[in-house]
């Protein structure tokens, strides 16, 4: 499916936050999705996932998570200096504005007349995954797809400690997580962790393990596996497609 795309400005807590937007290019309703990237904000690999995942029937939208301290546009190069400038950034926001940036653009979709108000999901890399899986505590989000999402039983994500682990049964839809077994930045005991909270709260889920490391469906690092981020779309969009065909 071809798409178009367009850039959308929404005002949180009086900073502009920069929304790209894919949009599929027929004429029709469809359902939305607000997208997460990583730390290093919309460079090429992520806005070639938001596209991609929009080529499925999607209007995808992705904020720019550090809109309050980066220059409208920014993009952090995903080197050691980038990495440095990224955790800087994500140090420095309230989880309390990450909260509200997800709320703005699940508004944001709400209000789109080619959008399906009824189908509202997420999606979430690295941080990004961590993003999601708080974006769906609220009501609207019926599916929530959290990739290697840092930081969840720790608490880490901005300023203070997050509590998400205390709250996962705020979370009414169905979550499906992707995770590498080679990733030391959820280990194996912060993998049982999150499973296990999600197990108590009767939350419908799947997991999906794959032999990778950290980012590997990022395509431009040298943990990039063609193989497990092909395998991890395939049940990401099945997952996707299934969760909304119930609505």
């Amino acid at each position: 499916m071809q798409i178009t795309k367009r850039n959308v400005e929404l005002r949180v807590d009086d900073s502009l936050m920069r929304v790209y937007v894919a949009s599929p290019k027929p004429v029709g309703t469809y359902p939305g999705i607000l997208f997460y990237s990583d730390i290093y904000q919309l460079g090429s690999p992520m806005i070639r996932l938001v596209n991609y995942l929009a080529g499925f029937g999607y209007v995808v939208a992705s904020p720019e998570i550090f809109h309050r301290l980066e220059p409208i546009g920014a993009v952090i190069e995903p080197d050691d200096l980038g990495r440095m400038r990224g955790n800087d950034d994500a140090r420095r926001t309230a989880i309390a504005e990450y909260d509200a940036d997800g709320r703005a653009v699940i508004d944001f979709l709400k209000a789109e007349t080619t959008v399906n108000p009824h189908k509202i999901g997420t999606i979430g890399f690295c941080i990004g995954g961590h993003l999601s899986f708080r974006a769906a505590f609220h009501n609207e989000i019926k599916a929530a797809v959290c990739c290697y999402p840092t930081g969840i039983p720790s608490g880490k994500l901005g300023k203070g400690i997050a509590d998400t682990i205390h709250r996962v049964g705020e979370i009414k839809g169905e979550l499906l997580l992707i995770l590498g077994t080679l990733d030391p930045h959820i280990p194996e005991s912060d993998r049982h962790t999150l499973i296990k909270a999600i197990e108590d709260a009767h939350v419908t889920h799947q997991v999906f393990l794959y032999e990778a490391e950290h980012t590997f469906m990022r395509d431009d690092g040298y943990r990039y596996d063609a193989v497990a981020a092909t395998s991890a779309w395939v049940e990401i969009i099945t997952f996707l497609e299934r969760v909304f065909s119930k609505i």
